[in-house]
């Protein structure tokens, strides 16, 4: 089979070695590695390492050290190509299939190792040519060292078409097309891609050349500032970040990784001492470029541009993020005064003045939330309304659904607060009864109408307790109804009976300040809830976050009843017509209708504990007091 090394290097990047490890051996976190007994001797001191962000293991006492597939080899005696294909299965990739030509492919691509290693060491002794004069001024105007210069490897491409060809003549003419150093047109004549720019060579992981980026000396009109090879066997800019052979070690040491628009700025930060740097080659950061960030460190800096230009390359970043966010991997944002690049900041204002931004970067959700808010003018309600269908579209875009939730009520409460600020103060000095007897004696009034609605829903003639307590709850919370206003839209239109005392709750939202966190009393009070009730949010001892939290589960349930009780009708209609089908159907959705009763359930137990806490508290009595030790 035709395994090339490009090929093994993928699996092995896709694959977590303490998960394959940790199948058969007992780790344990030690900072940024896992540390156990080796299971290669014996040993009572663990000295036996697995390190995902290197993705190798090693023991400091019998010397055993390897990857994922050599864990499987030596541990658990696989044949190597049995190795493979559990890692790739695992993986999601597929084994290349046997295939002579892959093996010759594989062979080209070796081959073409070889001239882009020659075309650098052509390019560098190019720029310390009578030719690469223009060059050596250019860099020695940004003020790189002379050992910055050496480290990234420096070169000048000749202002002449035929110069590569002529000097490496040894290589094909194919080999040269292929590996991006020449272009071949439609009529057959080949030229040189670089001429007259400033080289920089494009490593992969393994510290190899395998492609270039060019940088013209002079601006002339028509002509790109940069170039960079194209696409080519040993190269794909959406899969290759620059420097990262370098900076990996740097972000390990520094646990941060900062991302940069173009490799100059890269460079030129490396070169005032701050070497963690990468930066993406041409295009919008990809997915594939984030998932190489977060193997070496769970939270990447970007630090784009403070021109627009900029900003919109970072919210691109951010855009691709959103689907393949995962608990404690995201990306923090920097945003560099306007007009400046990082290079130009560190210039103006010193390495310090970057520093203190990298300190202090912003969260993906602010920068998310700043971006947006900030992208036209909110001067309308239909403005507004565009501002909140664009968070929305955010949101549904993350995939890993607590995560989804979470931005989900950050993201609306901030455009509650932002969308309905707060109002002149009212009197409320008009004597008034706090409803349920539960609320503090100072709230806000709706009108009649408003008032008359929400009565008759609570009084028993829309549904139950369920939906009389969720009412309760908004009355008791109005600033979370914007928060749920989707989905009390969506609960009003299944339900006609429900729908005018939800309807009134929203219009008395919009109508009220709700930024002091104060209760909705209706003119002439309202129904008491049973004491039985089992809506913990309803109880003045409950902690306010808790109580947020619980209404929240109290609307989903509300929302999903009436769907789920459809559903149930429509399989007993196919009674008929499809028996089998409408039983099968039947058990499953009485089998969520029994989750949803256990959901019920668990509110009332919360409550039950709640009640007794507070019982406790009122008596004097402690934790563990009254409690049997025996």
């Amino acid at each position: 089979m035709a395994l090339t090394p490009q090929w093994l290097d993928e699996l092995r990047m896709r694959t977590t070695l303490s998960a394959v490890v940790g199948r058969s051996v007992r780790l344990t976190k030690a900072g940024r590695e896992f540390k156990a007994c080796c299971p290669f001797h014996q040993e009572n001191t663990p000295s036996f390492y697995v390190n995902d962000e290197k993705g190798f293991y090693h023991c400091f006492g019998c010397e055993a050290h390897g990857d994922a597939i050599r864990w499987l080899t030596d541990q658990r005696g696989m044949p190597f190509m049995d190795a493979v294909k559990e890692l790739a299965a695992e993986a999601g990739m597929e084994v290349p299939a046997p295939d002579p030509q892959a093996a010759r492919r594989a062979e080209k691509r070796a081959s073409l190792h070889d001239v882009t290693a020659a075309a650098q060491d052509w390019f560098m002794e190019k720029l310390r040519s009578r030719d690469g004069a223009r060059a050596r001024e250019y860099l020695a105007g940004r003020g790189f060292s002379d050992a910055t210069m050496r480290e990234f490897g420096f070169g000048y491409a000749p202002d002449s078409k035929q110069a590569m060809q002529r000097d490496l003549s040894r290589f094909d003419e194919a080999m040269l097309v292929e590996s991006g150093m020449r272009i071949e047109t439609d009529d057959g004549t080949h030229y040189d891609r670089f001429r007259d720019r400033l080289m920089l060579p494009i490593h992969d992981q393994r510290g190899r050349v395998i492609a270039f980026g060019g940088r013209i000396l002079a601006d002339r009109q028509g002509v790109a500032k940069y170039l960079n090879s194209p696409d080519t066997p040993l190269f794909d800019k959406g899969r290759t970040l620059y420097n990262l052979h370098r900076a990996a070690p740097a972000a390990r040491a520094a646990n941060r990784l900062i991302v940069v628009e173009g490799y100059m700025d890269a460079v030129a930060l490396a070169d005032a001492g701050i070497r963690e740097v990468v930066a993406p080659l041409g295009t919008a950061l990809t997915e594939a470029q984030i998932e190489l960030l977060w193997r070496q460190v769970e939270r990447p800096i970007l630090c784009f541009d403070g021109d627009n230009a900029g900003q919109r390359a970072a919210m691109r970043a951010i855009s691709r993020a959103l689907p393949l966010l995962r608990p404690s991997h995201s990306l923090a944002i920097v945003r560099l005064p306007a007009g400046l690049d990082p290079d130009d900041l560190v210039k103006q204002k010193g390495v310090g003045a970057l520093e203190a931004l990298l300190e202090k970067p912003d969260s993906l959700l602010n920068a998310l939330w700043t971006f947006e808010k900030n992208r036209a003018p909110l001067d309308s309600p239909e403005a507004k309304a565009g501002l909140k269908a664009r968070l929305l579209e955010h949101i549904e875009a993350v995939q890993h659904p607590d995560i989804r939730s979470l931005y989900k009520r950050e993201l609306l409460e901030r455009f509650s607060s932002f969308a309905f600020p707060p109002r002149p103060p009212r009197d409320f000095s008009k004597p008034g009864k706090p409803p349920f007897g539960r609320f503090e004696a100072k709230s806000r009034s709706v009108d009649p109408r408003t008032r008359d609605r929400i009565k008759a829903a609570m009084a028993g003639g829309a549904r139950d307790a369920l939906l009389a307590g969720v009412i309760a709850g908004f009355l008791r919370f109005p600033e979370q109804i914007a928060a749920h206003e989707s989905a009390l839209s969506a609960f009003a239109a299944r339900d006609p009976k429900a729908g005018p005392a939800i309807d009134s709750l929203l219009i008395a939202a919009e109508t009220l300040d709700l930024q002091g966190h104060l209760p909705i009393s209706p003119n002439e009070g309202l129904p008491a809830l049973p004491e039985t009730s089992f809506f913990a949010f309803l109880d003045e001892g409950t902690d306010p976050d808790e109580a947020r939290e619980e209404l929240a589960e109290a609307v989903s349930l509300l929302v999903e009843r009436p769907a789920l009780e459809a559903a149930l009708a429509q399989a007993t209609a196919r009674f008929e017509t499809d028996p089998e089908g409408a039983f099968a159907e039947q058990q499953r959705l009485l089998r969520k209708k029994l989750e949803f009763e256990t959901r019920l359930g668990q509110m009332a137990s919360r409550r039950a504990a709640t009640k007794a806490r507070q019982n406790s508290a009122a008596q004097g009595i402690g934790p563990a007091d009254g409690m049997n030790m025996d």
